[in-house]
């Protein structure tokens, strides 16, 4: 991924800003369309990240919790409906202009409830590698 100050970010990581322009996509480990902003590896960050995730229309995460780490959602599109806790037995639903927070360790499953519009969020987690801190195991519940 480039980023605009690349060759200043190892040199100068406290004295320098770093932008990320135009992250690729990549797929997240819920399988959706994910893009990595601001993180260890593209901004030298030592405790946050930031990216964008998209669900498409119809679609599901996997459920799935943050392995200590918090979680800050701005929905900037659509309608999605979270299942969530051990059981994914509570639900909550969310819409563009939303502040969403998830504490660490909570079983969630975002789903658009849109079949014709993707869902766009901004998520900042205090864990500049979260990707490695996603945990996976409970079934796909799609409801």
């Amino acid at each position: 991924m480039q980023t605009k100050q690349d060759s200043q970010k190892d040199k100068h990581p406290a004295n320098t800003i770093i932008t990320v322009s135009t992250p690729k996509e990549v797929l997240s480990k819920q399988n959706l369309p994910y893009f990595i902003g601001i993180s260890d590896q593209t901004a030298g960050a030592k405790q946050i990240s930031m990216n964008m995730v998209v669900i498409p229309p119809g679609a599901t995460a996997e459920p799935h919790y943050h392995a200590d780490f918090e979680s800050g959602i701005y929905l900037i599109k659509g309608r999605v409906k979270t299942l969530y806790g051990n059981d994914l037995q509570y639900s909550v639903i969310n819409e563009a202009g939303d502040f969403i927070f998830i504490p660490p360790d909570l079983w969630h499953q975002p789903i658009n409830l849109s079949d014709t519009e993707e869902a766009r969020a901004i998520i900042v987690r205090n864990d500049p590698g979260e990707r490695e801190a996603i945990i996976h195991s409970k079934p796909k519940i799609n409801a």
